[in-house]
């Protein structure tokens, strides 16, 4: 399998040079409007700025392959969002439903799924910080504490207040650890789970066999950060619903968090990515649609994987638990799943390692297999199934998903690069190109960052998960973001004890604004340019995402970086940069540049310049 390289669109035959004459008939129309111009005076001139300031009236963010406007065209300014957008989630904007009149089913989460506005309603404009906003405390000290003003929604602690969620100290917030379900605290809570499962030392890894976990509904992730010192690797979940901005706590914390909601779409994970999954109070209907949600738990799961439910169901004598625990202890019995453990109000059931249980079901039990022509690994805006998935001749045969403990599997082959047709002679060289392309970004930032200047990190493009297997050593996390077109990728990933998921960045990506202290780009704009989207859309998104004072390295074409570093001024990304051609590798194109950005820290009241 060759090895992925920038490549620039418009290699299609006749749609390219379709393409061609298309910016060639721009160009020239906008030449002769120039010369218009000039010979009549400065009639059309106010338009033609207006335009430039406003690219989308010129097609420009919607232009086909390879034509980047003309250099009289690159924006010189981008308008600032109102401040009522300072945590515009574009995608996940329920304001959006009204507008577009989207009839959404409310019972079945419909409206915490993604919905993202048509090209004509993208506001395009960047989104300011919220008034007093701080460059956020750094980790470790900000799992503990977070700047009040970076997210002013302490109604959130007063709710919580008796489950030690967060509090409320001046102007700042702490997180004493606790949650709905613990809280004595959640390092407690980690400690009584890997003793109801006879694990050695009071540790959950269990000696590295355990390392990734899905928590389901996990209010600020307080589960999640405690688990990070038990070498665990947790990615909390829960939707923006009436506890709006747990997430955005999560991230500001510096703690692996997503947005996402078990609604009526699969969750952007492949097959067997996780060994626990969690659920604490979660207050999911488990039982809805003949189980729908927990087959799609079961999905994600790996063989033998566990499912943690700490809930009232487990452990209340009224009658009206009673009934739901009685269904739900028989909807995992026909799921083949055993218990575990169980214990005061806690239940823990495992998966099975073979398909042995589901081929002696009794004819016609629910839920049914699915069918044999049926992906576990799509996710992309897949619907969820009611059927459980068997497991391949391979994973039956050998009772397990053949992984290696952390952190050996990090850098071991992952068996499941036989599936994508990667070599383990490809993966070995994959890994040492990125250690050594690791070694000189942090070479040339040398003198403009310090040891604790990352913490969320993100790889737009992460193809085997190189780049962040490469910053292990580091206190960092990654969110390994795989293009949707190559989502077969996020698997090896998973395996590789990493966490990641699936994305087309043609469309916003469902985090909050100012969550990442540094995105890596390598190859994504050559990418986005031959798919026929804008560029000028990405790096507005990206702005969103990015916080005040953190980093940008975009690997790319020589012609698409010449042209983003037109539009830094415009987005406020001067504060710093370095540009560099980097050394030649079995990974690069020849025609790459390297170019590392800062971004401003500045004040909502700023108007488009």
């Amino acid at each position: 399998m060759p090895p992925p390289q920038c490549r620039g669109g418009g290699h299609g035959g006749g749609a390219a040079l379709g393409r061609r004459a298309f910016a060639s008939l721009l160009a020239a129309a906008v030449v002769a409007l120039a010369l218009l111009c000039i010979f009549y005076g400065a009639a059309f001139a106010p338009s033609i700025r207006s335009a430039a300031a406003h690219p989308r009236r010129l097609g420009f963010l919607d232009r086909a392959a390879e034509a980047l406007p003309p250099d009289n065209l690159v924006l010189s300014s981008i308008l600032v969002c109102d401040a009522r957008h300072s945590e515009l989630i574009p995608c996940l904007d329920r304001a959006l439903h009204y507008r577009l009149r989207l009839r959404l089913n409310l019972s079945l989460m419909e409206h915490y799924e993604r919905h993202c506005p048509p090209p004509p309603r993208r506001l395009n404009c960047l989104i300011p910080p919220p008034d007093g906003y701080q460059v956020p405390i750094r980790w470790p000290r900000s799992r503990d504490e977070v700047w009040k003003a970076n997210i002013p929604h302490p109604h959130l602690a007063a709710e919580k207040s008796d489950q030690r969620w967060m509090v409320v100290n001046g102007d700042k917030i702490n997180f004493p650890g606790g949650g709905t379900h613990f809280h004595t605290g959640a390092d407690k809570y980690i400690v009584h789970l890997a003793q109801m499962l006879n694990f050695p030392n009071g540790k959950l890894n269990n000696g590295g066999k355990v390392r990734n976990v899905l928590d389901v509904g996990c209010g600020v992730a307080s589960f999640g950060a405690y688990l990070l010192s038990h070498d665990i690797l947790a990615m909390s979940l829960a939707p923006n619903d009436v506890h709006e901005n747990q997430i955005q706590f999560a991230l500001e914390r510096g703690i692996p968090a997503t947005l996402g909601v078990l609604g009526t779409r699969r969750l952007l994970y492949p097959s067997r990515s996780f060994e626990m999954a969690h659920c604490s109070r979660c207050r999911i209907d488990w039982l809805q649609r003949n189980g729908i949600l927990l087959l799609e738990v079961d999905r994600v799961l790996r063989p033998g994987g566990y499912f943690v439910y700490s809930s009232p169901e487990a452990y209340a004598l009224d009658p009206f638990n009673r009934k739901i625990w009685r269904q739900m202890s028989d909807l995992a019995r026909r799921m083949c799943w055993k218990v575990a453990s169980k214990k005061n109000q806690t239940m823990i059931w495992a998966k099975p390692l073979t398909n042995r249980c589901y081929m002696r079901r009794e004819p016609g039990t629910l839920p049914p297999m699915c069918e044999h022509d049926d992906d576990p690994d799509a996710a992309w805006n897949v619907p969820m199934k009611a059927c459980l998935t068997p497991y391949s001749m391979r994973v039956n045969k050998v009772k397990g998903s053949e992984l290696l403990p952390w952190p050996q599997r990090l850098t071991a082959a992952p068996p499941r690069l036989e599936d994508l047709g990667i070599s383990s002679d490809n993966f070995s060289e994959d890994n040492e190109i990125w250690h050594s392309r690791i070694t000189r970004y942090w070479k040339h930032m040398k003198s403009e960052i310090q040891k604790d200047s990352f913490r969320n990190v993100m790889d737009m493009s992460a193809n085997l998960g190189g780049f962040a297997a490469s910053l292990s050593k580091k206190d960092v996390w990654v969110m390994n973001v795989v293009p949707s077109t190559e989502s077969g990728k996020l698997k090896v990933i998973y395996d590789r004890g990493l966490m990641g998921t699936i994305h087309n960045w043609c469309e916003s990506f469902s985090t909050y604004p100012r969550t990442y202290d540094l995105l890596h780009a390598w190859c994504l704009f050559s990418e986005i340019e031959k798919q026929g989207c804008s560029l000028e859309d990405l790096l507005i998104e990206m702005d969103r995402i990015l916080r005040p004072h953190g980093y940008a390295i975009i690997r790319d074409k020589a012609t698409v970086v010449n042209y983003i570093k037109k539009l830094l001024p415009a987005l406020r990304w001067d504060d710093w940069t370095f540009e560099v051609k980097p050394k030649k590798d079995t990974l690069s194109s020849g025609d790459e540049r390297v170019l590392i950005v800062r971004k401003k820290l500045w004040d909502q009241r700023l108007q488009d310049l």
